[in-house]
Parts: structure tokens; sequence; C-alpha cells
């Protein structure tokens, strides 16, 4: 346990061992994992082009988990520099090398395409155009709480859309957010624990270390920015009475749940 003494020595500042960048990064296994299982039952070989769109973050996710066994691989996404992301430690570590590019025009290249644009992402239009073995598309909503969401949410009239053999949609749920994001639901998880920890007998205050980092990533550019700002510890918190912020932290992601529904 990560422990010190606060203003006095009778309250102590307790900080989490695991990471910001740990939370995203078990989140995004949770997805990869449930990808990677559907394509290797389906037989693939390994030399199959397959086609990941969109890289924030499910997309570097599955490229990574992937390419320990595939071997060509295309992540297409419209922000060239989110190319960076291939070669940090978010979403794990690269095992083959893969092709990025920013032509959308090469989502019909692969013989396996998987969807992660989500909202405001591949159109229907452009989807109708795909002719493939297998598709998979994410599904941006969580929960099916959010009418307004629920409404805008077209990935079923894009997966009509689609010409292939297999068809699949990555449904990721389980903390009552209303998205199936990443970032949504690693700030779920956060906010979650906040409160969690300020209803625990001895607690006088706590913090997470999260800011509106969509702006780092996505107007600032600054990807080893990004990388910077979720290496610290996940939480601290002021308590006369420490405790395992830890395991608490590892609770609530185990209550995330990824699958594939056919």
């Amino acid at each position: 346990m990560n422990i010190d003494t606060g203003i006095t020595s009778e309250v102590f500042t307790i900080k989490s061992e695991i990471k910001l960048i740990d939370i995203f990064n078990e989140i995004i296994s949770k997805k990869s994992e449930a990808v990677f299982n559907y394509i290797e039952s389906l037989n693939i070989d390994v030399n199959t082009k397959i086609v990941v769109i969109g890289t924030y973050f499910t997309g570097v996710g599955i490229v990574k988990r992937l390419s320990e066994k595939y071997e060509n691989i295309l992540l297409i996404d419209i922000y060239p520099h989110l190319e960076e992301l291939l070669h940090t430690d978010l979403g794990g570590n690269l095992k083959n090398e893969i092709e990025f590019s920013s032509d959308i025009d090469l989502i019909y290249s692969g013989e396996v395409v998987i969807d992660t644009t989500g909202f405001g992402g591949i159109s229907v239009e452009q989807s109708s155009e795909i002719n493939v073995k297998s598709f998979i598309i994410e599904d941006p909503v969580a929960e099916d709480n959010d009418k307004l969401l629920k409404d805008k949410n077209n990935i079923h009239e894009r997966l009509n859309a689609v010409n292939s053999q297999n068809k699949a949609i990555l449904k990721t749920k389980g903390i009552n957010t209303k998205t199936s994001g990443t970032m949504t639901l690693t700030i779920g998880i956060l906010t979650n624990l906040l409160n969690k920890f300020l209803e625990r007998e001895g607690v006088l205050y706590c913090a997470c270390e999260m800011g509106f980092l969509e702006e780092v990533i996505f107007k600032q550019k600054d990807i080893e920015k990004f990388i910077e700002l979720t290496d610290v510890n996940a939480f601290k918190v002021s308590t006369i009475s420490p405790f395992d912020l830890d395991e608490l932290i590892r609770e609530e992601i185990n209550k995330i749940t990824s699958e594939m529904i056919l």
C-alpha cells in the first residue's frame, strides 16, 4: 500500500498503485480479448487482411492484440497523429508490425473489417459498400439509459447495410454509463469510486487524477503529453483509517463486461 502521513501524524494520505493508464488498459483489454477470441473462432488464416477503422481507444487495443497472431493488419483513422498511440503502452504492445493509413477508401480492402467509429463514424452509405467475410461493429451505447443517445445510435442500420457472411456487435457495459467508450467507462469508474470512498468512515476527502484528456489528444494533438498525464496514481485519499484502494478499483473494473453479440 502506498501510504504517507498527511498534515498531521493522525491523518494519512493513501495512493493507489494502479495508475490511470492501467484502468484504460484493463478496459481496452476486455474489448480486445472479446474481438480476438471471436475472430479466432472463425478459423481465419493468419495472413487474412484485417482492417480496423478507428484508433481511439478500442481500435489501438484490438490491432495490438490481433498482432500477436495475425500478420496483415491495417488501422485506419482520419487523424494521422493517432498513429503515435501504436508506439505507446496504451492498449498493450505490438507483436507484429501493422500498417496505418488515413485513407478512408481503404476500408474496403479487407476481408475482415472492424468498425469502432461509433457516433458520427462510418455512415450507412459507406457501410453498404463493404463486402467482406466478417464484419464487427462496436456498439457506442452501453446501458440504453439515454433516449437521445439511443436514437442517435445507427449501428444496426450500418450492420444491416454490410454484405458479410459473419456479422457481430461488440457490446461493453456494466457500471451504468451511457456510452461504452473507454474514456467514458474510465470516468465512470473514477466517479463511482470517489463516491464510495467518501462514504467510508474516516475519509476526509479524496481526488482522482483525471482531466479532460480528449482536448490533449484531439485539440493539442500531443500524444506524449497524454501518456504523461495518464502515468499517475489514479486515486489519492485523505483518511484516518487506511484501506486498500487497489482492491476496490479492481472490483469496479471487474463489473465491466465486453462480449460479442451475433
